[in-house]
């Protein structure tokens, strides 16, 4: 099996379009991006999983490969998924097909789609995920703005709140973790 970042690399360049990122996250930003999962009950769901190294540390944290469901484009990503992560439901399906899938009370939502500046992924995605999430659910969400990617007013709109947990210096470029819950009544 070749290597994570040669897979990357190729598909980046076969297929930029289902391809964000300039490399895939580091160990640092998984284990960010997934604080918490292990106290999450109901299904996770991780969109944009890409070569895994997300999918990697939740299991690592002990979630049962069952309880998993990854959703990625990029048909290639899902082969090499089903191979390093026996167990795991991999669907080749794109992020905002989320009501589809015949999942509810998501407990969890990590997602390594872009949605800075793109509205209409911003609700398309996250917006349709928190329709199908569990109502304490959280979605972890990657960006390497310094700011959350969803502007304020769109989260009103949403009805969801930002927090960042934190930022991830040593990766490449650096990353910063939000997650977004319901608002509170």
């Amino acid at each position: 099996m070749a290597s994570d970042f040669t897979v990357f690399l190729g598909q980046m360049m076969r297929k930029p379009k289902e391809v964000s990122a300039i490399a895939p996250s580091s160990a640092a930003v998984a284990r960010m991006m997934t604080e918490g999962v292990e106290s999450v009950e109901g299904p996770i769901l991780e969109i944009g999983p890409g070569t895994g190294s997300f999918t990697k540390v939740i299991l690592e944290r002990g979630i049962a490969p069952e309880r998993l469901i990854l959703m990625e484009l990029n048909a290639r990503f899902c082969d090499e998924l089903r191979q390093k992560f026996p167990g795991v439901t991999v669907l080749n399906r794109p992020a905002q097909e989320i009501e589809q899938i015949g999942v509810s009370n998501l407990g969890c939502v990590i997602s390594g789609v872009p949605v800075l500046a793109r509205p209409q992924i911003q609700r398309e995605v996250v917006g349709n995920a928190f329709k199908v999430m569990a109502p304490g659910g959280v979605f972890a969400q990657i960006t390497y703005s310094p700011n959350a990617p969803i502007p304020p007013e769109t989260q009103a709109e949403m009805g969801i709140t930002a927090r960042k947990r934190g930022t991830v210096w040593a990766n490449l470029p650096p990353a910063r973790v939000f997650e977004f819950r319901r608002r509170a009544n």
